[in-house]
């Protein structure tokens, strides 16, 4: 038997029925995976086959295992047995444990289960992607440890090579994307890979690269007008070579050119990263490379030590939110990358330390990105760099050590910055930045702009020779840094400056304020959350109340979900942070582009169009029960407000309002808690005036709505540069959610990315928007820009942009408008 495919034996006497049998369409549906049901006639869960203990809820209803060929099974013992609340059952392994197939897991009270569950029947769920799972013949009584199915798992790749049924294919394609396979491209092809189990590579001129690795495609150095071929072995393999180089062919995500774009030179002088003026005193940043122990203390010990070090770092990194969280999820996509962990292992099994191994592994694929002569490539070592340092750090314990104390207006100015290095810094106390290397568009440059630090990069090694101490004037506006500035220079920028300041502060001070327009109509002002700490800085800004509460935030990254205490805490502490301003939690919004552990579920063809939001709460009926339980207990009923997310029309919101109804009779609620909806999907903008005489309120998310109004999927590379909010078709089904929500005597507000955007403000009252709900940050300028805003005009306003032919001629009526 391969060793890839693993024997499953029944974890328990009783009938063996395929999955159709389960009396509940989550599972018989095949929502969360395939597998099948046995309706037990003893009190003993067994493990199926050898493996490792996922998680154990705390109700003890249910058990995931890992299995050895790193397939994921979930056993779910009856239906509706978390309601028991652990009552009748007895756990017999925790999470982490090793057993062998046979071992007990779970005891459970036959009887009382039976009277207290809806069903005895057990669903065995394959919870994984990329395996396959063949049935015996179902249908009868089956002993415990008797055989009833198998899995043939991923390895299937490698055994397909030698096979009668490999398949190898291939085809030459011209990159047409203005900066080549750079950063962004080379990750959509390995995400564009996940579904396939083929080998496949990228091939240019005499240089190949593993079309899964982001490291090894960007070590091709493919420019745009070059040729390549895209070469696949496997079982599917003229599939997944069809779908890179379809991605290839459509642009990978990026503007078209038929020419390469010019590189750019570090000789050209300073570069603006982040705008804005800083004026203080310069403090150089000179990092070293910590020394590492060459020799190793066994193979096995230097891979697990490594394993650990890694995991650590991922783990971290999860934790990260807003922009850093965006560039945090492409450095745990390094960190899982093949070339650099093959690299690594290489070195391990020559007898390396671990660090040595890992240094060497980032190394060698920096050398490779370096031998591209591509200035945005480049930029892409600097990442390498940064998790080289985080890994070594931890290796050695010396996370933490190494961060420089920056005193009251400090320009920092480094040979180059990391962005651990940045997210370390006192950024109370920094002015602005300024590297001889990096480059625009690198990942701590994202960050400086996003935290409003004015940054200059490319600026050449001569800065690196400015003595500490020494008064600078750092202009990343016009590109320019001046050092010892005459009494004139330092006077301008002075007054530059405070100006600025003072601008900024007018509009932080007037934010707290109730916002309206100069007209006198009152627009609220609200904060999108997604913490407790989100909370505070709402507050500070000036926010009105949240908008929306991401209550996923409390679900994702974990082994188990939170339990009812544990949510009606956190609601608790964000409602008393937010004061007596209104707080619109969102129920669990997870599903599609967030899956959590601990409800797994099958692939899925479309996720976007798939069992998320509310969907999958009206499947889950415990969860939303449990959910709706927590939030009523936390919030006060005057304060709280529940939305829907992905609601399509009233037949999404009528259960979900019968159930807020019940939990509040069960908790003695009297008072009437307001139960809005999400706009998300065009029927549901289309259906506005309908659902809002129902529901208390609209609230668009444009995201989503976005991607489903043009038919371009978030997470689909090939089309991800036509999502933009600001199109007319967007507009018209936000003007239809206005309209639809003013007939019914309802409020209709925005919490998605455009309401953040001071740009769109006048159009977006213009169609009838009376709150929105942006990121704390753009709350003052938000507030600035509508108290200078005439109704009458942004309704005619609004009117063009909905006859607009295109985003970019919304834009620059919005321009025009504001000036």
């Amino acid at each position: 038997m391969n060793a890839d495919t693993i024997t499953l034996v029944a974890p328990f006497a009783g009938w063996f029925a395929p999955l159709e049998a389960v009396p509940d369409a989550v599972f018989a549906e095949r929502m969360m995976g395939d597998g099948f049901a046995i309706d037990p006639v003893e009190g003993v869960l067994r493990a199926p086959a050898a493996g490792e203990v996922l998680s154990v809820p705390d109700t003890a209803h249910a058990v995931t295992l890992r299995l050895e060929n790193g397939a994921e099974l979930l056993l779910h013992i009856g239906l509706e047995t978390v309601a028991l609340g652990g009552k009748g059952f007895t756990a017999k392994v925790v999470a982490g444990q090793r057993v062998a197939a046979g071992d007990p897991l779970i005891e459970f009270d036959l009887d009382a289960v039976a009277e207290g569950a809806k069903a005895l029947i057990t669903p065995v769920v394959l919870a994984s992607d990329g395996y396959v799972l063949t049935l015996e013949a179902t249908g009868r009584f089956v002993e415990a440890g008797a055989p009833v199915a198998r899995i043939v798992g991923k390895q299937v790749r490698e055994a397909v090579r030698s096979a009668a049924v490999e398949e190898r294919f291939e085809r030459e394609v011209t990159v047409d994307a203005a900066h080549g396979i750079h950063a962004r491209p080379a990750a959509r092809i390995a995400a564009a890979l996940r579904p396939f189990v083929a080998e496949v590579a990228l091939v240019a001129g005499n240089k190949s690269a593993n079309a899964r690795s982001t490291v090894a495609l960007l070590g091709l150095g493919v420019t745009s007008g070059s040729k390549v071929q895209v070469a696949g072995v496997g079982a599917d393999a003229r599939a997944a070579v069809d779908a890179v180089a379809e991605l290839i062919l459509s642009g990978l995500g990026e503007e078209h050119s038929h020419a390469p774009a010019a590189p750019l030179m570090r000789s050209q002088g300073p570069v603006c990263a982040s705008p804005g003026l800083a004026i203080g005193q310069a403090l150089q940043l000179r990092a070293a490379d910590q020394d590492v122990p060459e020799d190793g203390a066994g193979i096995a010990v230097e891979r697990t030590t490594l394993d650990q070090a890694l995991a650590e770092i991922a783990d971290t990194l999860a934790g990260a939110r807003g922009t850093a969280a965006e560039i945090a999820e492409a450095h745990r996509a390094l960190l899982a990358d093949p070339e650099l962990l093959r690299t690594a292992e290489a070195e391990i099994a020559a007898g390396r330390s671990a660090a040595y191994a890992w240094r060497a592994a980032t190394a060698q694929a920096s050398d490779a990105i370096r031998a591209t002569g591509d200035a945005l490539l480049m930029e892409r070592v600097a990442d390498l760099k940064d998790l080289e340092r985080q890994v070594v750090a931890v290796l050695l314990g010396t996370s933490g050590a190494g961060t420089p104390t920056l005193r009251p207006g400090t320009i920092l100015i480094a040979d180059d910055l990391l962005p651990s290095q940045f997210l370390a810094l006192d950024t109370a106390n920094l002015a602005g930045i300024c590297t001889a290397a990096g480059g625009p568009t690198s990942h701590v440059a994202i960050l400086a702009a996003s935290a409003g630090i004015p940054m200059l990069v490319a600026a050449g090694e001569g800065v690196l020779a400015i003595a500490d101490g020494t008064p600078v004037i750092l202009d990343a506006d016009v590109a320019s840094i001046v050092t010892d500035p005459s009494p004139d220079a330092l006077s301008e920028a002075s007054e530059r400056l405070f100006a600025t300041r003072e601008r900024r502060a007018r509009e932080a001070a007037e934010a707290h304020e109730p916002c309206r327009m100069a007209d006198g109509t009152r627009i609220e002002i609200f904060a999108n959350l997604g913490s407790v700490t989100d909370a505070a800085a709402a507050v500070a800004a000036g926010a009105e109340g949240c908008g929306l509460l991401r209550t996923e935030f409390l679900f994702l990254e974990r082994e188990t979900a939170p339990d009812e205490e544990e949510q009606r805490e956190t609601y608790s502490r964000i409602a008393a942070t937010l004061g007596d301003r209104p707080l619109i939690v969102r129920t669990l919004d997870i599903g599609g582009d967030k899956p959590v552990p601990y409800l797994p579920m099958g692939g899925e063809e479309n996720p976007a169009l798939g069992l998320r939001g509310v969907r999958l709460s009206l499947a889950r009926p415990d969860l939303m029960r449990l959910q709706l339980r927590a939030i009523l207990r936390g919030v006060p009923a005057g304060q709280c407000r529940i939305m829907l997310p992905m609601v399509a029309d009233l037949g999404d919101y009528r259960p979900v309002r019968a159930l807020l109804a019940e939990v509040q009779t069960e908790l003695g609620i009297a008072e009437p808690v307001q139960l809005g909806v999400m706009i998300e999907t065009p029927a549901a903008a289309m259906l506005a005036g309908q659902i809002a005489r129902e529901a208390d309120f609209l609230s668009i998310g444009t995201n989503d709505l976005t991607q489903y109004t043009l038919a371009a999927d978030r997470g689909n590379a090939a089309v991800s540069q036509r999502i933009d909010a600001m199109h007319p078709a967007v507009l018209r089904l936000v003007r239809e959610v206005g309209r639809g929500a003013k007939e019914a005597g309802r409020w209709a507000g925005m919490c998605g990315g455009l309401a953040s955007d001071p740009l769109a403000a006048p159009i977006l009252i213009g169609l009838g928007i009376t709150e929105l709900s942006a990121t704390p940050a753009t709350i003052p300028g938000i507030k600035a820009v509508v108290r200078r805003l005439d109704m009458n005009a942004c309704v005619a306003l609004a009117e063009k942009a909905c006859d607009a032919v295109s985003p970019a001629e919304v834009r620059a009526l919005a321009r025009e408008a504001l000036a």
